[in-house]
C-alpha cells in the first residue's frame, strides 16, 4: 500500500509542476471565493435557525390558545372529522391535536396503512403488521396530508374559530415541524463488559456504539470508564479482576438490563436502579425472573417446581394434585389449555392457564392463572368451585373464545386455529410428564446408579442423561424456562408449526426487498409470532441471521430434544422399578460402552482432541479442556462401522452437542440441521454438520462457568464421491440437499495435514494441530464438513469432557 501511495503523491506532484499559468489563476480565484462562500452558507444556517425559533414560538403561541378555549373533547372531534387517531388517555389527546392543526394532518404509515399520532418529538404507528405483531414504525418527520383541515360545528362558534381555520389551509404553507438531532442514550459514555451476558461482547458492542457511546475492555487507565457492565455470577466467583477494580475505582457495576432499557426508552436509564447488589439475593425479593441476570434467574428456576407438566397434569398451585384431582374429560374434549401471547412494542409477554379440575369427591374446580411469563408471583390466580358441569364447560369455552377468538371445540378435536390481533394462541401440550418435574432429581441420582445393573461408568453417563439438572440448565440459557409453561411437552404438532414459521421466515428474509424499518418490520413481526409459539422469559426482536441461528434455529432443535428426552424418561419422580437407568438404557437402542484409558483408540482420541482445539472465551474468561472419560458407541439408527466402511471418503470427524440433545442422538442419529443460514453450523443447509476441529465441536458442547462437564461426539461420516469446497455461503443450499453432494467448508484456520492420518484401514483422521490456511476471507473459523444423507454417519465415540477456567489468560490480557 505505501507504493501505491508514493506513486499517486508523486504522480500528483507531477501534475502540479505542468499545471499551466491560466489554471494556477483559476484555482487561487476559487480559493480566494471559497470563504465568501462558506460565510454565505453559515448566514443561511444562521437564517434557518432563526426561522425554526420564530416557528416554535408561533406554535406555543398557536398551542396555548387551543388549550384555552377547546374542551378535549372538541379535540376528539377533530381528531375524527380529519381521520386521526383518536382514542388514549386525555393527555395524549391534546398534543396529537396540536399538531395536525398547525402543521397538517398525519397520512397513513406507510408500512402497514395504520394511523400514525404524535407522542413527544416523536411519531408512531398504532396499527398492526399483522395478526402476530403491532407496527413499530416511528419517525421524526411523518408523512402529511395537503388536506384542508375539517371542524365540527362545536368549534366554530369558539373564540379561535379564526384562528384554526386559518392554520388549517393548506395553501397557507403550513411549516415543516422541525427538531433538534436527537441524543442518543449512550453519547458520551465509554462502557465496559464483563463476564457471560446473555448476548456476545461483540453484539453489545456494536449496539453501543450504534446507540452514541464506545466500548472499553479495561477499567483502568485510558478514559474514564462510566459502567461496568456484568453478570453477577462474576462477583460472586470473586475471580473477576475487573470487578474488583471497578468496585475500587467507584465505578458503577450494573447488569445487563440496563442496556437494553436504556436503549429501548431512548434515554440512559439510572444506574443505581440496576446496580448489581439488588441481583445478588433474589430469594424472596419477588423480583420476576425477567428483571434478574440470567445467572441470577438460575438460582430460582434450577430448583423451582414446574407447575404444569404435561396435558393431564394438574396445576401444581391449586393444591389439589396431592388429592388425586384430575382434569375434566367429557365427550372426547380435555378441558386444559396453555396460552401465550407476546408483543414488546405493549410490553405484553403473558402465559394463561385454564383448566377444570374434578376432585375424587366429584367436585367441579375451575382454574384460572393469567400474568407475565416470568413473574407468577404477581399472576392473577383464581380456583372457582362450579355447581354444575355443563355451566362450567360454557365458561370454559367462553373464556377460551375471549382469550383466543376461537372456538375451544374446534381447537381441542381438530387443531383449528386462527391467531387474532392482540389475543392469545394455544401451546399445544402433550401427554406425559415434562422431564424437568419426572427426570431424576439430586436425591435419586446416586442410589439410581448404585444400584443399577449397568457398567458403574454406564450408569453413571445414564445417570447424567436422565437427570432434571441438564433439561432445566438447557431451557434457562434459552430463556425458555418459566416454570408456568411445559415447553418440554409440546405436541408434534405445535414443533411442526414452529419449525415451519422458522422456514418461511428464513425463505422471506432471503428475498426480502424491503429496507430500513419497513425491513425492521419483518423482523419484528417474526420476533414475536416466535416467541408466542415459543413462549420465553426473554424475549427480544431478532436482527440477524446469527441471532436466527443462536436464539431461533439451535432453540428449536434443543427445545424438540428435550421433548424426546420427556418421551424416553417419563416420570421417574416416584420411580418404584428396581432399575430405572436401566430401563432406559433399554429404550434407547444402543450400546455404550468405557474405552480402557490404556487402549490405542483412547490415546488417538486425546491427542486429536489436544491438537485440534483451542481456548472457548467466555467474555474475558477463557477455558480450555481436559478428558474425563470416553465411551465407544453402537447406535442402531446409525449405519454400524462395517457398514460404513463400504463407503467412500470416510473422516473421523467432531460433533458439538448439548447434553441434554445425547439421548435423541443415542436413540435416533443426527438429524440435518432444521434451516439453512448463512452462518456457522447452518451455512451448508439442511445437513449433518461436523468439524476436525474439536474447538469448534466444544463451542457446542461447552456448557457455562458453573457447570464445566460437557460431551463432544466423534462420528464417522462418509463424503461421498463427490465433494464440492466452499469458502462462503453456497447461493443454492437445496441443489446440494437434493444431489446429497458432500461438502467441505474452507475454514480461516486448518488443521496440518502432515499430521493427518488413516485409522482402521481407510478413515482419515485429521489430526494435526491448527495452523492458519489460506483461505483468510473465510466466513468459517474451522473447518466444517456437512452431509445430506444421515445414513452417511456413525457416531462411534462420547468423550466427557470438563471445560478448565484459565483465569491468567485474562489478567494478562488486561495488564
Amino acid at each position: 500500500m505505501k507504493v501505491h501511495e508514493t506513486r499517486s503523491q508523486a504522480h500528483a506532484a507531477g501534475d502540479e509542476r505542468k499545471m499551466t499559468r491560466k489554471q494556477k489563476a483559476e484555482t487561487k480565484s476559487q480559493d480566494s471565493a471559497s470563504p465568501k462562500k462558506a460565510k454565505t452558507e453559515e448566514d443561511n444556517g444562521q437564517e434557518g435557525e432563526e426561522s425554526m425559533v420564530d416557528i416554535r414560538a408561533e406554535f406555543e403561541k398557536f398551542c396555548k390558545a387551543l388549550s384555552e378555549h377547546l374542551s378535549i373533547k372538541q379535540m376528539r372531534e377533530i381528531l375524527e372529522a380529519n381521520g386521526q387517531y383518536s382514542s388514549g388517555d386525555d393527555d395524549a389527546v391534546v398534543p396529537r391535536c396540536q399538531d395536525i392543526m398547525f402543521y397538517g394532518p398525519l397520512d397513513n404509515c406507510p408500512i402497514c396503512g395504520g394511523m400514525l399520532e404524535c407522542s413527544g418529538d416523536r411519531y408512531h404507528c398504532v396499527g398492526d403488521y399483522s395478526e402476530w405483531s403491532s407496527c413499530i414504525y416511528s419517525t421524526r418527520e411523518p408523512p402529511r396530508r395537503e388536506d384542508t383541515l375539517r371542524f365540527p360545528k362545536s368549534v366554530e362558534s369558539t373564540p379561535v374559530s379564526d384562528l384554526i381555520k386559518k392554520r388549517g389551509d393548506p395553501k397557507k404553507n403550513r411549516p415543516p415541524r422541525k427538531y433538534s438531532a436527537p441524543k442518543k442514550p449512550f453519547d458520551g459514555m465509554m462502557i465496559s463488559l464483563a463476564g457471560r451476558l446473555t448476548r456476545t461482547h461483540q453484539y453489545w458492542k456494536s449496539i453501543i456504539e450504534k446507540h452514541g457511546g464506545k466500548v472499553n475492555n479495561s477499567v483502568i487507565g485510558g478514559a474514564r470508564v462510566t459502567c461496568l457492565v456484568v453478570s453477577p455470577a462474576e462477583r460472586d466467583r470473586g475471580g473477576s479482576s475487573k470487578v474488583a477494580e471497578a468496585v475500587e475505582r467507584s465505578i458503577p457495576v450494573v447488569r445487563e438490563a440496563w442496556l437494553s432499557d436504556s436503549i429501548e426508552k431512548e434515554q440512559a436509564q439510572p444506574l443505581a436502579a440496576y446496580d448489581i447488589a439488588s441481583d445478588i439475593a433474589v430469594e424472596g425479593r419477588g423480583i420476576p425472573l425477567d428483571k434478574m441476570d440470567p445467572s441470577a434467574e438460575a438460582l430460582e428456576t434450577i430448583t423451582a417446581d414446574l407447575k404444569v407438566f404435561g396435558k393431564r397434569g394438574v396445576h401444581k398451585d391449586t393444591k389439589m394434585q396431592d388429592e388425586g384431582a384430575r382434569i375434566l374429560e367429557k365427550d372426547g374434549l380435555l378441558y386444559n389449555c396453555a396460552l401465550s401471547v407476546c408483543n414488546q412494542k405493549n410490553r405484553i409477554n403473558d402465559f394463561c392457564i385454564m383448566q377444570l379440575i374434578m376432585s375424587p369427591e366429584n367436585r367441579l374446580h375451575m382454574y384460572c392463572k393469567k400474568g407475565r411469563i416470568g413473574d407468577s408471583i404477581r399472576a392473577d390466580n383464581k380456583l372457582e368451585e362450579w355447581e354444575n358441569v355443563d355451566d362450567a364447560i360454557k365458561e370454559f369455552a367462553r373464556l377460551f373464545e375471549e382469550l383466543t377468538g376461537n372456538e375451544f371445540e374446534s381447537w381441542e378435536r381438530e387443531k383449528k386455529i386462527q391467531k387474532k390481533h392482540h389475543k392469545f394462541f394455544p401451546i399445544d401440550v402433550d401427554d406425559g410428564v415434562e422431564v424437568r418435574h419426572g427426570a431424576l432429581g439430586l436425591r435419586q441420582l446416586g442410589s439410581a446408579a448404585a444400584h443399577s445393573k449397568l457398567d458403574p461408568m454406564v450408569a453413571n453417563f445414564m445417570k447424567v442423561l436422565c437427570s432434571q439438572e441438564i433439561y432445566r440448565y438447557a431451557l434457562m440459557e434459552l430463556g425458555h424456562d418459566s416454570p408456568e409453561v411445559p415447553i418440554g411437552m409440546l405436541t408434534d404438532l405445535h414443533l411442526k408449526r414452529c419449525e415451519e414459521t422458522l422456514l418461511y421466515f428464513v425463505e422471506k428474509v432471503k428475498s426480502m426487498k424491503e429496507t430500513g424499518q419497513a425491513a425492521e418490520g419483518v423482523w419484528y413481526e417474526f420476533s414475536q409470532r416466535w416467541f408466542t409459539l415459543m413462549p420465553s422469559i426473554r424475549p427480544f426482536t431478532f436482527r440477524d441471521y446469527t441471532d436466527l441461528a443462536e436464539h431461533a434455529a439451535s432453540a428449536y432443535e434443543t427445545i424438540r430434544d428435550v421433548n424426546f428426552a420427556s418421551r424416553i424418561i417419563e416420570d421417574m419422580s416416584g420411580s418404584t422399578l428396581d432399575d430405572p437407568l436401566f430401563e432406559r438404557y433399554k429404550k434407547l437402542g444402543c450400546f455404550v460402552s468405557p474405552l480402557e484409558k490404556d487402549s490405542d483408540d483412547y490415546k488417538m482420541i486425546v491427542n486429536y482432541l489436544e491438537k485440534t482445539y483451542e481456548p472457548i472465551r467466555v467474555g474475558d474468561m477463557s477455558y480450555g479442556v481436559s478428558v474425563e472419560n470416553i465411551f465407544s458407541v453402537e447406535v442402531s439408527a446409525c449405519p454400524s462401522l462395517d457398514d460404513i466402511k463400504k463407503l467412500p471418503n470416510k473422516v473421523l470427524l467432531w460433533c458439538g452437542t448439548r447434553s441434554s440433545n445425547l439421548l435423541r442422538h443415542l436413540h435416533r442419529g443426527f438429524l440435518p440441521s432444521v434451516c439453512s443460514l448463512p452462518v456457522s453450523g447452518y451455512m451448508f443447509g439442511r445437513a449433518v454438520v461436523c468439524s476436525d476441529a474439536a474447538a469448534e465441536a466444544a463451542q457446542y458442547g461447552f456448557t457455562a462457568i458453573d457447570r464445566p462437564e460437557g460431551f463432544l461426539v466423534l462420528a464417522i461420516a462418509s463424503l461421498g464421491e463427490e465433494i464440492k469446497e466452499f469458502s462462503s455461503p453456497p447461493e443454492d443450499t437445496k441443489a446440494l440437499e437434493e444431489k446429497k453432494i458432500g461438502v467441505k467448508g474452507l475454514g480461516r484456520k486448518k488443521t496440518d495435514e502432515k499430521e493427518h492420518f488413516i485409522w482402521k484401514d481407510d478413515i482419515t483422521v485429521p489430526c494435526g494441530r491448527l495452523i492458519p490456511s489460506e483461505h483468510k476471507d473465510s466466513v468459517l473459523e474451522y473447518n466444517e464438513y456437512a452431509v445430506y444423507d444421515p445414513q452417511q454417519v456413525s457416531i462411534r465415540y462420547l468423550v466427557a469432557v470438563k471445560f478448565d477456567e484459565q483465569g491468567v489468560v485474562y489478567d494478562t490480557a488486561e495488564a
